[in-house]
């Protein structure tokens, strides 16, 4: 059951935390929850990572295994900048939390672009989730609105999920 949830998890966790930071930035959900979303995000992803090791020594799934390995830190990053919201830690909590944000929006492009090269099956489907990982970035970054940023947040998730439901049902 545990492989399963491995294989399937991404499929599903991937589309809900770029609902759930949508919704944060149209003020849906608070900035409390993102934080406590990005902290089981954390836990989650080095449990992936540890019990996915050896299965993601080569080939497509170690490109993923360092996107994996990189977003770790931007995660962090993330929860250190809800940390400092209030002041104590003394660092931007604007720059920590838009290294979250851009580091995932980002570094599964680089994921969907190498793992492209790789495969025949399936290579539209990474070109897209590229194409919308970086659309969406650009997009929060020049939004004029939360409303607009909800919309280029969700372009960003589209890619994504797009990608990692391709890559469940395919391989």
């Amino acid at each position: 059951m545990f492989r399963r949830l491995r294989e399937n998890g991404p499929a599903l966790l991937v589309p809900a935390a770029w609902l759930v930071v949508a919704a944060t930035a149209l003020g849906v959900v608070s900035t409390h929850a993102l934080f406590v979303a990005h902290v089981v995000m954390s836990v989650l992803l080095v449990a992936f990572v540890a019990a996915s090791w050896r299965d993601m020594a080569e080939g497509v799934l170690r490109t993923w295994k360092l996107v994996v390995l990189a977003g770790t830190p931007v995660t962090l990053a993330g929860v250190a900048g809800f940390l400092a919201l209030d002041g104590t830690l003394g660092v931007s909590p604007e720059a920590l939390l838009a290294v979250s944000l851009y580091g995932w929006a980002l570094l599964p492009a680089v994921g969907f672009a190498r793992t492209r090269r790789r495969v025949e099956a399936g290579a539209r489907i990474y070109d897209f989730g590229a194409v919308c990982c970086v659309a969406g970035a650009l997009g929060v970054a020049v939004a004029p609105s939360a409303t607009l940023t909800a919309v280029a947040l969700a372009v960003v998730g589209a890619g994504q999920t797009a990608g990692i439901l391709d890559a469940t049902l395919r391989y």
